[in-house]
């Protein structure tokens, strides 16, 4: 008796400190991590971004991308930022990135009135995290509580940069496989991809699309053309809304596009084109409220991916470099 009841205590513990363990990354997480040690760390951050998205509204939608583009690569950990230099290669000139991430500057106005306030205090991946809310809710989507307590990395990969973050040919199961490897379900991939309410595209992302695909709005592609010459190399960074309808608004205007074969990118149209994800266009393009609910849902699960926390990595001074 005495020997199984020792045995049923030791596995116990044993299963406490597995589920210690296997929740305790997320856990460090809170939305309160820094309630105390910089108090006015959302209102500077919202100051700041207020004025960025204020001064030109498509920032709103810059920010937003880069927590996205940081997150899916290594997780959720500010190197998205960094520069490249002698010792290696950033994100910021892969494939996904190059010419196209924009919003340093701002990232770096934000992190230098929040070092005034707590100075090496607030990791530039909870800023990121924090900028990408920020945004959305001034351009009229929905609030949410930030979970905050990411730390820094030191290195980054330009390679995982290339491999990581789905490009704007991918098709649905392409797309579907690498939210799911990232632990987000087919409807946060759905929810998520409704971020493109909001922002622009260059010609490059979307010339393949209106020159020869058949599953899109004619009219649309006579619009769509005149800005985006077929030749490459002519007009490459002309722009063009991803929603077509509000392009400075945050709304689900993007999945009525979608029904109406509007999808500016060859992967937004795929949401809806006939699989599996239909559905979940269709319902949302009917439930706005559903659509903000899941995106605000989906976007807490994409900042919990794989962050730093305790005593990895660190808080940089700068967000451009290694302390």
């Amino acid at each position: 008796m005495a020997s199984a009841a020792s045995f049923s205590k030791f596995s116990l513990t044993l299963l406490l400190i597995v589920l210690f363990l296997g929740s305790s990354t997320n856990a460090q997480l809170s939305a309160n991590f820094y309630s105390k040690s910089c108090p006015k760390l959302f209102e500077t951050v919202k100051s700041t971004v207020h004025s960025a998205v204020m001064k030109e509204a498509r920032m709103g939608a810059s920010l937003l991308r880069l927590f996205f583009h940081d997150c899916f690569v290594n997780g959720c950990d500010g190197s998205l930022l960094l520069d490249d230099t002698s010792t290696f290669t950033g994100e910021k000139n892969a494939v996904p990135n190059r010419n196209s991430a924009r919003g340093f500057n701002v990232v770096d106005d934000i992190k230098s009135a929040v070092e005034n306030v707590c100075p090496g205090v607030v990791s530039c991946a909870d800023i990121l995290a924090i900028a990408a809310r920020d945004s959305v809710k001034i351009l009229g989507g929905p609030n949410w509580d930030v979970k905050l307590g990411r730390r820094d990395a030191r290195t980054t990969s330009q390679a995982a940069a290339n491999n990581g973050i789905p490009p704007p040919t991918s098709n649905l199961n392409r797309l579907i496989s690498r939210f799911n490897a990232l632990g987000l379900s087919t409807r946060d991939l759905v929810a998520l991809s409704g971020s493109h309410t909001i922002g622009q595209a260059r010609c490059t992302s979307f010339r393949a699309r209106i020159y020869n695909e058949s599953n899109i709005d004619r009219s649309f592609v006579q619009t769509s053309q005149r800005n985006c010459p077929r030749a490459t190399g002519s007009g490459d960074n002309n722009l063009a809304p991803l929603d077509i309808q509000t392009p400075t608004f945050f709304d689900n205007n993007y999945f009525k596009n979608l029904i109406n074969r509007r999808g500016l990118l060859h992967s937004d149209q795929q949401l809806f084109n006939g699989g599996s994800t239909d559905s979940i266009v269709q319902g949302y393009s009917n439930n706005p409220n559903s659509f903000t609910s899941d995106f605000v849902t989906a976007m807490i699960k994409m900042g919990d991916i794989s962050p730093l926390t305790g005593s990895k990595g660190e808080i940089r001074k700068n967000c451009r470099r290694v302390n």
